[in-house]
């Protein structure tokens, strides 16, 4: 039998490490004995059995830690001679070298063993490895945890390379309190700084600028005061990092001179602590004045950040900063959709239910982000807002060690580590399928119907323990999530192929009663839901996960913040067809007062997207029916879109639209949104039918033919949102083909989203 569990835990030859001694070959200080703590612990939690730590060797394996040299925080991790060694070129080369011994080894009740083939020296290519981790009411989890529960994190963290945890202050853009905080802000936030410290890991200070107008001297006076006491209570500040904005909105030449003096009362308590900057949200006015600043080199200034809503690509904001600031990257990785580096060509049906801040495992995608961007850093320090981004952590910290990592390894360190050596691969393989199920058209995605299989495989083989792991039913709930979304999808685009068929019988059956028989179809949505097993087993998960880890699903559930941040429980039965829009039209339909109008209303209903004779439609929100959209760079080239075209849902609350209305092509500050046409006729005159959808946003647009024919001017979207149509120019057309570019007014700053197109036919008139 224990040979059995030495071939199932490491595939090969494996070393008994179950009576092991953990040997200290050297005077360990305070931070180093913490490490070995951390060894002792993590594998007494897994396997019951608690090593003894001496300074000689015992009689069974020993595993020895001792000092030895080369670069920063790196270590050799050698299995030979039936013993273990560790040697770390420094404290945190002692920490990250036990860490790589726990991923590695394979840890069960009773029983310890790691392979016998283990032999590394390594040490991390990127300096800077962190995670961002505010308690604030903002986040989906993070504002339920106490001080054990950080620490256990920050441990975690630490075990797979992460060197730097990111604070956010008392006041940030967020309410004042939550109801589910433990213990206040400041009192968690000095906490959790002592703790970075006793591991020896960085702390940072995420800090905006939030006051109005800092060009008033009471105001900056304001700042510098709420600021220092903040510093002078935190045990340890390594860098503080001001985002110009997102939030905020200060212009350079205001923001400059405040981070000036923040600086300088920063330093009266942390002598070397650095201070760091991001032109986010900046419009060009502002970054061209940010980079005239940078110019000239102020010494207080230490670096700048690259994060979200910065309107140029990474490699030229280097190019732009002079040599003497290091960029550090601030990849957003818990957001999906709304954000710096959203999912690819996302299916709707996902958009609409799952929101921009799910569980959401995206190794791949990861990998593709921090390969484009990094080689221009020293580093990151991830946006996070909450445990639902836990996997890609894991894989940031992972290929800042090194960028060369195999990413299904890392993932199955993950599930060796935490979750249990018996479900090494098919964890990691689960967690694969679940960012392959987020991949092209949700409808023709068999593959999500399997991953759940799988799961629930897992789920039947789970010991209680793993079972009442957090991370183990977040992979559960999405598997299951998932499912459930793809079942109802089917279901939903049924009921609307069924309703329409009655309301192609409406000439000979009559309006009304046509109307009447698609409506009760539709309504089954409701009264005969489909696949609900699954659908109780995701809010099974949901309960499980608020009392594991607090994580907030619901608003009114467990109190989540809004429904947008993490609370998709709310939105799981979301229409996913286009049922709104029609209970709102059958609405119209049954107030006219003759059945010829009312027939003409159904028929516009079911040819809405039919562009007649030597027509063309595109749906530009839906990746699968856009054909004259011009696509821009593959993913790995452009993983932000700041050149490519993303199609993304905007719904609005209480407007009853089209799917083709609530999802958008759209582009990314001042990027132009194109089509192109072919195989025109060339003596046809064509008219040009948009509907503008998206975000209710009151910046102004305008459509050019070809580059040079203005189809409209300067304009706003149209209130409410409904088609306009526009002649084209004969000439444009006059080479049987036509390029369409849709612009926004430049340099603007902000967020970033710019133009969004929900619908264009181009008909010959």
């Amino acid at each position: 039998m224990l040979l059995l569990f030495f071939l199932v835990c490491a595939g090969a030859a494996a070393l008994d490490l179950s009576t092991a001694t953990v040997v200290t070959a050297f005077e360990p200080d305070a931070r180093e004995r913490k490490a070995v703590a951390m060894l002792v612990e993590e594998t007494a939690r897994r396997s019951q059995i608690r090593w003894p730590v001496s300074k000689t060797a015992g009689p069974g394996p020993n595993i020895t830690i001792a000092r030895g040299s080369g670069p920063k925080e790196g270590y050799s991790l050698r299995v030979e001679a039936g013993s273990v060694r560790i040697e770390g070129n420094d404290s945190r080369g002692i920490l990250f070298g036990i860490g790589r011994l726990l991923r590695a080894m394979s840890m069960e009740r009773g029983r310890i063993a790691v392979p016998d083939s283990l032999r590394l020296t390594t040490a991390p290519r990127y300096p800077l490895r962190g995670h961002q981790l505010g308690y604030r009411p903002k986040t989906n989890s993070y504002d339920g945890w106490s001080l054990p529960v950080w620490e256990q994190y920050i441990r975690d963290l630490a075990v797979f390379g992460a060197n730097a945890i990111e604070l956010i202050p008392p006041r940030s853009d967020d309410d004042d309190d939550s109801p589910h905080f433990p213990a206040s802000k400041i009192e968690t936030m000095t906490g959790m700084s002592r703790i970075c410290d006793d591991y020896g890991l960085d702390v940072w200070i995420w800090y905006p600028a939030l006051d109005p107008d800092y060009s008033r001297p009471e105001q900056v006076d304001f700042a510098l005061k709420e600021w220092a006491e903040v510093f002078r209570r935190l045990p340890r500040i390594d860098a503080v990092f001001v985002p110009g904005g997102d939030p905020g909105h200060t212009p350079p030449k205001h923001l400059m001179p405040l981070l000036e003096k923040q600086a300088a009362s920063l330093r009266k308590f942390h002598p070397k602590a650095q201070m760091w900057v991001a032109p986010q949200g900046f419009s060009t006015a502002w970054l061209e004045e940010f980079y005239q600043i940078l110019r000239t080199e102020p010494k207080w200034l230490d670096g700048v950040v690259f994060g979200p809503q910065i309107r140029v690509s990474l490699a030229t904001l280097r190019a732009a900063v002079p040599r003497r600031y290091p960029i550090r990257h601030y990849p957003d990785i818990t957001h999906t959709l709304r954000c710096q580096y959203p999912v690819p060509d996302w299916d709707a049906a996902f958009q609409l239910t799952l929101h921009r801040e799910p569980i959401n495992p995206r190794p791949l995608d990861q990998v593709a982000i921090f390969r484009h961007t990094q080689p221009h850093t020293v580093g990151f320090i991830t946006y996070s807002e909450g445990c639902n981004d836990d996997v890609n952590k894991v894989v940031w910290s992972a290929l800042g060690w090194d960028p060369d990592a195999d990413v299904t390894e890392v993932l199955r360190d993950y599930a060796r580590f935490f979750i249990g050596h018996r479900f090494t691969e098919p964890f990691a393989r689960g967690l694969m399928d679940l960012e392959q199920n987020w991949r092209g058209p949700l409808a023709v995605n068999e593959g999500v119907y399997r991953t759940l299989a799988a799961f629930r495989q897992m789920d039947h083989d789970a010991t209680p323990a793993q079972l009442a792991n957090w991370r183990f039913q977040q992979a559960q709930y999405r598997a299951h999530y998932d499912a459930y979304t793809r079942s109802r999808l089917l279901y939903e685009q049924f009921l609307e192929d069924r309703a329409m068929d009655e309301l192609r019988d409406a000439p000979s059956v009559g309006s009304l009663r046509a109307v009447a028989r698609a409506e009760e179809i539709l309504d089954r949505a409701l009264s005969q839901r489909v696949s609900a097993p699954w659908r109780a087993r995701v809010f099974e998960l949901g309960e499980a996960l608020f009392q594991s880890i607090r994580m907030q699903l619901s608003v009114e559930w467990y109190k989540a913040i809004a429904p947008g941040r993490g609370a998709n429980l709310d939105s799981l039965d979301n229409p996913l067809n286009n049922r709104a829009w029609l209970l709102s039209r059958f609405a119209a339909i049954r107030a006219l007062d003759s059945e010829k109008r009312r027939l003409e209303a159904i028929s516009e209903i079911l040819n809405w997207t039919n562009p007649g004779p030597g027509g063309f439609y595109d749906d530009l929100g839906n990746p699968a029916a856009q054909p004259h959209l011009v696509s821009g760079l593959p993913y790995g080239d452009d993983p932000a879109r700041l050149v490519s075209p993303l199609a993304a849902a905007h719904p609005r609350p209480g407007e009853p639209w089209r799917l083709s209305w609530v999802t958008v092509a759209e582009s990314r500050d001042d990027a132009p949104l194109r089509m192109r046409y072919t195989g025109l006729s060339r003596t046809a005159a064509y008219t040009l039918r948009v509907v503008y959808a998206g975000e209710d946003v009151p910046f102004e647009f305008r459509l050019l033919a070809d580059g040079t024919h203005e189809i409209h001017g300067w304009r706003q979207k149209p209130k409410p949102v409904a088609p306009v149509e526009f002649r084209v120019p004969p000439e444009a057309t006059a080479d049987g083909s036509l390029s369409l570019e849709f612009q926004r007014k430049p340099g603007m700053g902000g967020a970033g989203r710019a133009v969004q197109v929900a619908e264009v036919w181009l008909t010959p008139r």
